[in-house]
């Protein structure tokens, strides 16, 4: 397909869209599933309705659910139309055209037999569809048939290309890899069994939104942010990832999972690995991903002999949301009303390298909390001499650079400006940049971005073997040392606050707190 110009707004003039990937199936695990109705699915019709989906382009959903082509295709147009982030934008015309390329096999795929009438299928779209023989399975099963499944595309010999010159084949598998580091090993040998590491795309959305990417081309794109970035300059950052919801439904998956293995040991710790990398020689995939696992092997072990110095965990109990009460998390459905599953995770955490020696990273997660809202925030340090002294009557704030992720995506610097008055005051003031505002329009979903990388072989945004068992490897400790304590040192927090008392008291000892978001 030729390249596009886009010309709507004055600041896209001279873009070019990128490349279309070859011809392809991708084949959804897990298709009956909400993830797939979700996100998966819409993501894929908005790239069909840019044209950035290859001709021949097809889906095969793989589930137990008893469908057949036409009601699953009725099915995901309706998950369209209900779940796409963008509603006004969904026609009809294009989406019968796009529904037209998905088709369904109702089967136990836990079993081999599976496999061979999804041979069948795929080769009859190579055939009538032009694919070309290149496949994307994409595992969005619960995590316990992931080496199951992917030990059966092995035995079949479907996880190897046909032809090795003229084809290929690649498996996306999602969070979370493994349940520990001992699991995530275990997983990885089963993968390595069946898949090379090229082959191999472990995603984690959180890497494929627009702010997130913009965080490279932020740092090394500028030349007058990357000198000041280090612990000369920076006083310390935080990273939050804070959900109003509950578990919304899911009290089976969040009793076995928890916060710590559901947002820190994936999302923030590969936000955080971005934020405190350097340079990488190019912008290319083994690079970036060298080093990322350059970070994490430079994480300093958790204390635990001084937990309470380091780590928060906690609980919600009962309270309020949008003027809405909500139920505590042990009163959830499929919860035990014992539970000592943490719901929010705080955690001061320390690079040992050259450039954040003794910078505390600051990071939190939690479930209903205040709001929805997901922040970077680098806080820098004080002017090393006030020059105005006693002339103003204010104290002067500190500069602080926020990298907001989700929602209203977007970068603000706070800084210091005199205010217009025969005498001298100093106010902070707020400079920003919104992609909606700059740009013209919302950004790409994550899952639009990572599913076209998957398909033109790009791994830049996915996670890497070592990195994802170096995260493993530094909160695996403090998940044991947790189910050792049980119901010890379990903080509860109001649903709707921000999270434990003992979340502020992290930077209050320090002498800091929280950014307000």
């Amino acid at each position: 397909m030729a390249d596009i110009s886009v010309a709507a707004n004055p600041l896209r003039v001279g873009m070019r869209i990128r490349k279309t990937p070859s011809p392809c199936s991708m084949v959804i695990f897990g298709a009956s599933g909400d993830l797939t109705a979700r996100k998966l699915i819409p993501a894929l019709y908005y790239l069909h309705r840019e044209r950035l989906l290859p001709q021949g382009f097809s889906v095969i959903g793989c589930a137990k659910t008893p469908y057949d082509n036409a009601k699953f295709r009725e099915t995901m147009a309706d998950a369209v139309r209900k779940f796409s982030e963008q509603p006004s934008s969904v026609d009809d015309a294009s989406l019968r055209s796009f529904t037209e390329s998905i088709y369904y096999l109702t089967d136990n795929f836990g079993e081999s037999k599976a496999y061979n009438p999804l041979r069948d299928l795929l080769e009859k779209l190579d055939n009538e569809r032009g694919t070309g023989g290149n496949r994307v399975y994409y595992l969005a099963t619960p995590p316990s048939s992931f080496p199951v499944i992917i030990g059966h595309l092995g035995s079949t010999g479907l996880a190897a290309p046909e032809d090795a010159e003229k084809s290929w084949t690649r498996v996306v598998i999602e969070k979370p890899f493994g349940h520990d580091l001992e699991s995530a090993r275990e997983l990885t040998t089963v993968v390595n069994s069946a898949f090379k590491e090229q082959q191999v795309y472990r995603i984690d959305h959180y890497l494929g939104k627009e702010t997130v990417q913009n965080l490279l081309v932020f740092r090394f794109a500028n030349g007058i942010f990357e000198p000041i970035w280090n612990r000369r300059y920076i006083d310390h950052i935080e990273i939050t990832v804070a959900e109003d919801l509950g578990v919304e439904g899911r009290g089976r998956y969040y009793e076995e999972a928890g916060l710590l293995r559901d947002m820190i040991q994936n999302h923030v710790m590969s936000v955080l690995s971005l934020v405190a990398m350097e340079p990488p020689s190019s912008f290319d995939a083994v690079e970036v991903r060298d080093e990322k696992a350059k970070v994490m092997r430079s994480m300093r072990p958790i204390d635990l002999d001084r937990l309470d110095d380091f780590v928060v965990r906690g609980q919600y109990g009962e309270g309020w949301i949008r003027g809405e009460k909500v139920p505590a998390y042990r009163e959830e459905p499929k919860v035990s009303p014992e539970s000592t599953t943490e719901t929010f995770a705080a955690l001061k955490l320390f690079i040992d390298n050259w450039r954040w020696a003794d910078v505390p990273f600051y990071v939190r997660s939690g479930k209903r909390l205040t709001k929805r809202v997901s922040e970077i925030v680098v806080q820098f340090r004080r002017v090393p001499h006030m020059v105005f002294g006693r002339k103003t009557s204010n104290p002067v704030g500190q500069n602080v650079l926020a990298m907001r992720i989700q929602p209203n995506e977007g970068i603000s610097i706070n800084f210091n400006a005199k205010f217009p008055a025969p005498m001298m005051e100093i106010r902070p003031v707020k400079m920003e940049f919104r992609y909606a505002e700059s740009f013209g329009g919302e950004p790409p979903s994550a899952y639009e971005t990572l599913l076209l990388d998957s398909m033109l072989g790009d791994q830049t945004l996915f996670n890497r073997e070592d990195a994802v068992e170096l995260a493993w490897q530094l909160l695996s400790p403090l998940l044991e040392r947790w189910r050792e304590d049980g119901e010890k040192g379990l903080q509860r927090y109001e649903a709707g606050s921000w999270g434990p008392e003992a979340a502020d008291r992290l930077l209050d000892r320090d002498g800091r707190r929280w950014h307000r978001l």
